[in-house]
């Protein structure tokens, strides 16, 4: 079962890394053809990073901490705000500032769990 797991974990990660990098190749030559780059094309290449550090993480250690989904959350949220930004009414920027907002604060309390600026790290005993 251990095996079937294992090769089924490999075949979806091989397919995720090959569709990203597809997608990748296909954004490079938008922006070729358009001859232009926006922070959108940026952020979404930025996207497209975030998916293979998380493929290569989660090859190498056999999970994924939730940091790196975050980010790839905000990411994701900061390109929508700008992809919508200019039909929106502004007022409906706000729900997704809050989303952003909730997710930096996630990752903040994540990172200071693990630290021990807070003393939250129990002690090692003798």
């Amino acid at each position: 079962m251990e095996n079937i797991t294992k090769n089924l974990q490999f075949v979806l990660l091989t397919i995720i890394l090959i569709s990203t990098i597809i997608a990748v190749g296909i954004e490079i030559k938008t922006m070729f053809i358009n001859q232009s780059v926006t922070l959108a094309d940026l952020l979404l290449m930025f996207l497209y990073l975030e998916v293979l550090a998380m493929v290569r993480v989660f090859w190498d250690q056999q999970s994924i901490s939730i940091t790196l989904p975050l980010l790839i959350a905000i990411t994701a949220l900061s390109r929508f705000i700008i992809l919508q930004g200019k039909e929106m009414d502004p007022t409906g920027l706000v729900y997704e500032a809050v989303a952003i907002l909730l997710i930096a604060g996630a990752i903040v309390v994540l990172r200071l769990r693990h630290s021990d600026k807070l003393g939250l790290k129990s002690k090692k005993r003798k």
